[in-house]
This record gives structure tokens, sequence and C-alpha cells, in this order.
């Protein structure tokens, strides 16, 4: 399924292709100039990027028994960090200093804005696609964002982990992400965003881009969590808003705010007419 999120990192992968091949071409002929090349037509996107996609699985288990090693080198499952809370799971390579590095941040800043706090309400779960990457790697790149986010308390709930090519394949065919490695750049070519899913391991919610609406997020731990997160008043705010698969988002149900205020009519109105019963009833007496 392709949305604005995917479209716009394909647009930003095709430009770093364009200039890759731009400077080793002009490299090639001496800084003599570029030669002339045939170019791709406009419709059709070239072929390391049709290999790039995040397709949405909604209510698909995900893979719990594969194994990893945390950012300590100890061995793990990815079973090991639900259960219990949802989980906030993304999948990006830590030594990369684009893309992935915006999708973190993006998540991080997100998380700052809700009252639900890491490692009490849900897990953030990072997973490298890069087989090469290490567990010194992902220490660091876990001490970053724990630090960022601010929160005593909080890093028992950030987990960043590596593994082998195996599993790292079975986890994101399982999650549709969709990744592939281009010489030209000589990075990953990927999509952006991250899912959130229930404790029981179940894809319940897509985010894409590389900025992500807190209440949006808010409302996706609410869901997932079958309504352990969140307040009361949070589960009412939710009720008018209806999850869209095509955009990632939430967006507001008009007709659903009305019921929910022809209920609250209702309700003030009975208690109305409870009150001015019993002020009468003292009256007469």
């Amino acid at each position: 399924m392709q949305t604005q999120g995917r479209q716009w990192t394909a647009m930003l992968m095709a430009s770093l292709l364009v200039l890759a091949s731009a400077t080793v071409s002009s490299a090639q002929t001496g800084g003599q100039g570029i030669q002339p090349q045939t170019g791709l037509p406009s419709s059709q996107m070239p072929g390391e990027l049709r290999k790039v996609d995040f397709e949405q699985r909604l209510n698909t288990q995900l893979p719990l028994h594969l194994a990893f090693r945390d950012e300590t080198g100890a061995s793990v499952t990815l079973g090991d960090y639900f259960k219990r809370r949802p989980v906030v799971l993304t999948f990006v390579y830590y030594t990369c200093t684009m893309l992935c590095t915006q999708v973190l941040t993006g998540v991080t800043s997100s998380l700052i804005a809700l009252d639900e706090t890491v490692g009490r309400d849900f897990e953030v779960v990072a997973v490298s696609f890069d087989p090469r990457d290490t567990p010194m790697a992902a220490a660091a790149k876990k001490a970053a964002h724990v630090d960022r986010y601010g929160r005593s308390g909080s890093a028992s709930g950030f987990h960043f982990l590596t593994g082998d090519e195996a599993s790292i394949r079975a986890l994101t065919d399982a999650a549709g992400f969709k990744y592939t490695w281009d010489d030209a750049t000589q990075q990953y070519a990927h999509a952006s965003g991250f899912v959130v899913a229930t404790p029981e391991g179940k894809l319940s919610r897509y985010f894409y881009g590389i900025e992500y609406a807190p209440r949006d997020l808010k409302f996706a731990l609410i869901e997932s969590s079958a309504g352990r997160v969140g307040s009361i008043v949070d589960q009412v705010l939710l009720y008018c808003y209806h999850y869209d698969p095509k955009s990632g988002s939430y967006s507001f149900v008009a007709m659903r705010a009305i019921r929910l205020g022809g209920v609250f009519t209702l309700l003030a109105l009975a208690g109305f007419v409870v009150v001015a019963l019993r002020r009468d009833e003292r009256v007469r007496h």
C-alpha cells in the first residue's frame, strides 16, 4: 500500500541516488563534464527503489521467537519485550547518519510530549536491519535517546537490538518493511516510519514519515493496549477519531462527536431533572 509517507521517502532516496550517480560519473570523466545518459521515464522508479516499501499488515502476528542481541550483547528474543505492554517498534540501522537518525529523533520527540512514560506504560524497541551493526553501536544509540527523552527510570523501557540476517529478514518481512542495499550510495534504501504493536505482538498501527503527531501516537497506544494506557478522557476523545490506514493517522469523525455530544446532553438533562425533583421534594417537606 502506497502512502504519502512512503512516497516522500522514495522521492528523498531518488534524489540521493541521482546526486551520487552524477558525482561518480563526473569523477570518471576526469572533471571534463558529465556524459549524456539515457534517463528513466518520469513514471518509472529506479530499480533499487522499487524494492523499498512499508506495507501495512495490520493484525499480523510478529514472530516473537526470533533471536537477537540487546545493547549489552546479551542474547534475547523479540518476545522478551512483549506480553505486558504495547510496543513502539522501529526499523533503523545504527550507522545511518540521515533518515534513520531523523526517524529515531521524531519518535523520541513525540514520546516526550506524552503523559505516558516509556518503561511504565509501553516499551520502545529499535531493531537494526543491518546485520553488521554491533551491540556497541546499539548502546551508543540507546544512551543518546534515553538522554534526549530525559525521564528518570525510563532506560529500562528502551531496547536497541542487533541480529543476524535470518532474524532480521523474518521480522521485517512480517511487518511489511522492505529495504535494499544501494551500491551507488553505499547505504540502505528504506522507508521511514514505525509501528505500534499490541502486548501480544500483533501489528496495530503504522506511522510514516519523520514527524509524528503525539495525539495520534497516544491514540495508537490506547487502542493497542485495549484501553489500559491513557485516561478515561483520552478514551472518550479517541471515540471521536478514526484510524486512516492510507495516511497512517487519525481523522476526526463528526458523526461520532455528534452522538457523543447527544449522550452528554441527555446526561446533563437527566441530572438537571433529578436535582430539580429533589429540590421540590425538600421544599414540600
